[in-house]
């Protein structure tokens, strides 16, 4: 890992007289794989000689690669600011930009954006506006949507390689435990990740099926972004390993928005996901982000561990790197508690207020099962089961007693699956308080979080749905005829806390319905809005 660049090259590039153009002073700037001088409107790039395993810049010719590489996908996100790659020549040990001599270097050149403008300053100054907010979020979906042979990224950002993205973290910073970081919060990190990745698959899965896996940028994070006069400039993408870029856009995503929440400002990066939801319509990168978010801090842990450990770090620095690991374990903790707990979803509201079809998309969603009290009521009481006619509301199987066995039926159901770790769906009217009850009692029992789903529509909506159920066959037996019943009986949800209740608009799309839903649960699940630490 040590660097073969002479350091005499260094030195003299250190001297404003090094550079073709006026230079007034010169600041050097580093990373764990990279030197970067800023001379001027300019700024050069060098990457270190190094084999980290997840890049190799160990001989010329691969820095040489690496360096245009880095020009041509950085264009894409900030196509006016990487100039060229320009070399590095030696000649009677004088080291010159472009020559004469035999090239001993390449560096790549970019026009140099005041710090000012950068993200992570504005965050600790002036602030960000909405409308820099509502910029980064159009620039980041047209990004994604940009069109793009998908041949390229199959097979790239799958289960499997995500699997193997984690497992690298965890087994290259495993040597550090003890010593650099807490051993404990460490193993527990490790767990949830492989438990979720185990249990999960299926998500990951419909995800790249979906298109959602693409050529992102890999580094996306607020000391790269910069809101400048020409607009939106996003640099220094992943070059190096397309492994690590070619990725779901919800694994992009939360790396910003982990960075954000890592700096205090977790309500941007909620306005931001939103606001890139709104452009995409892909509300489903909810339903990962947490992970995607645990497995970003669990990066930059390692990114801090390995530098930490090289030995031209100053006291300064290496103070600095340390506090970053403990922060970044934390984060990733944090993250892990919400992924991990398992959710009780209780989907609710009046016959025909769009309940099944939302719950339904929930299943679809998450990769969990379903349970419908009609199914399981009409199962459990089979030989009874005839139809509802005008007359047999509240009795039969749809009598108080019949009602309760097939809450409780649901609620043993529910149990078990949440035994196993996983989240489920519950779907039924739960007009009665003392069912909404049971729900609370079995989530506190099972320490599982639990959302209420409220279901609303106009009466008029729900009442031609009833009618439209005379001529289609529907799994509920609820009809017109019912409804200012059901709709006596009906206890308001007002027992329920604001942040365990979603109400939903069902006149409205599904897909709205399941943005609204999935971005709730986002900031309301212990590691969404509010990153825990042990």
């Amino acid at each position: 890992m040590a660097c073969h660049i002479p350091a005499e090259m260094f030195k003299q590039m250190e001297a404003p007289d090094f550079y073709p153009h006026p230079v007034t002073a010169v600041e050097v700037r580093e990373t764990h794989i990279s030197k970067v001088f800023l001379a001027g409107d300019f700024v050069y790039k060098i990457k270190k000689s190094l084999n980290l395993g997840f890049l190799d810049f160990t001989t010329l010719e691969k820095r040489k690669y690496f360096c245009h590489q880095e020009v041509v996908l950085n264009r894409r996100l900030a196509p006016d600011v990487y100039l060229d790659v320009v070399s590095i020549c030696l000649e009677n040990g004088a080291y010159h930009l472009g020559g004469p001599g035999a090239v001993v270097e390449y560096a790549v050149k970019m026009r140099r954006l005041p710090d000012t403008c950068a993200m992570a300053h504005r965050l600790e100054t002036v602030g960000i506006r909405q409308a820099e907010i509502l910029a980064l979020a159009d620039v980041l979906a047209k990004f994604y949507a940009r069109p793009e042979d998908q041949h390229q990224v199959e097979g790239v950002g799958t289960w499997e390689v995500v699997s193997n993205n984690c497992a690298e973290n965890f087994i290259q910073t495993a040597r550090f435990a003890g010593k650099l970081f807490d051993e404990r919060l460490f193993k527990i990190v490790r767990s949830a990740t492989l438990a979720f990745l185990q249990r999960r698959r299926p998500l990951f899965d419909k995800r790249a099926g979906a298109g959602k896996v693409r050529d992102c940028h890999g580094d996306l994070r607020a000391d790269h972004i910069y809101f400048t006069g020409d607009g939106v400039q996003i640099i220094d993408c992943i070059e190096f390993n397309q492994r690590f870029r070619y990725e779901d856009v919800a694994s992009d995503l939360a790396f910003l928005a982990m960075d954000l929440d890592a700096r205090g400002h977790s309500e941007i990066a909620q306005d931001l996901l939103t606001e890139y939801v709104r452009r995409s319509g892909d509300a489903d990168l909810f339903v990962l982000i947490d992970f995607y978010k645990s497995y970003r801090a669990m990066v930059r842990f390692k990114i801090s561990c390995i530098r930490v450990q090289e030995p031209d770090v100053g006291k300064p620095e290496k103070i600095r790197l340390e506090s970053d690991i403990s922060h970044y374990l934390n984060l990733a903790y944090g993250y892990a508690v919400g992924f991990t707990r398992p959710a009780l979803w209780v989907v609710c509201g009046m016959p025909a207020s769009g309940k099944s079809t939302i719950a339904t998309e929930l299943g679809r969603a998450f990769g969990i099962s379903v349970l419908q009290s009609d199914a399981i009521r009409k199962q459990h009481f089979a030989s009874l089961s005839g139809g509802l006619s005008p007359l047999a509301f509240e009795s039969g199987i749809y009598s108080r007693g019949a009602t309760a066995l097939t809450y409780g039926r649901m609620f043993l159901l529910a149990q078990a699956e949440i035994e196993k770790g996983n989240s489920v769906v519950l779907d039924a009217t739960f007009s009665a308080r003392r069912f909404r009850d049971e729900a609370l009692r079995l989530a506190t029992d099972m320490d599982a979080n639990i959302f209420f789903v409220e279901c609303v529509a106009p009466d008029d909506v729900m009442k031609m749905r009833l009618a439209h159920r005379e001529t289609r066959p529907s799994l509920s037996d609820a009809r017109l005829t019912h409804f200012d019943a059901f709709r006596k009986g009906f206890e308001p949800l007002d027992d329920i806390r604001p942040d365990q209740r979603i109400i939903v608009q069902t006149e409205n799309p599904v897909e709205d319905c399941m943005g609204r839903i999935l971005y709730n649960e986002y900031i309301a699940s212990p590691g969404g809005s509010r990153p825990g630490v042990p």
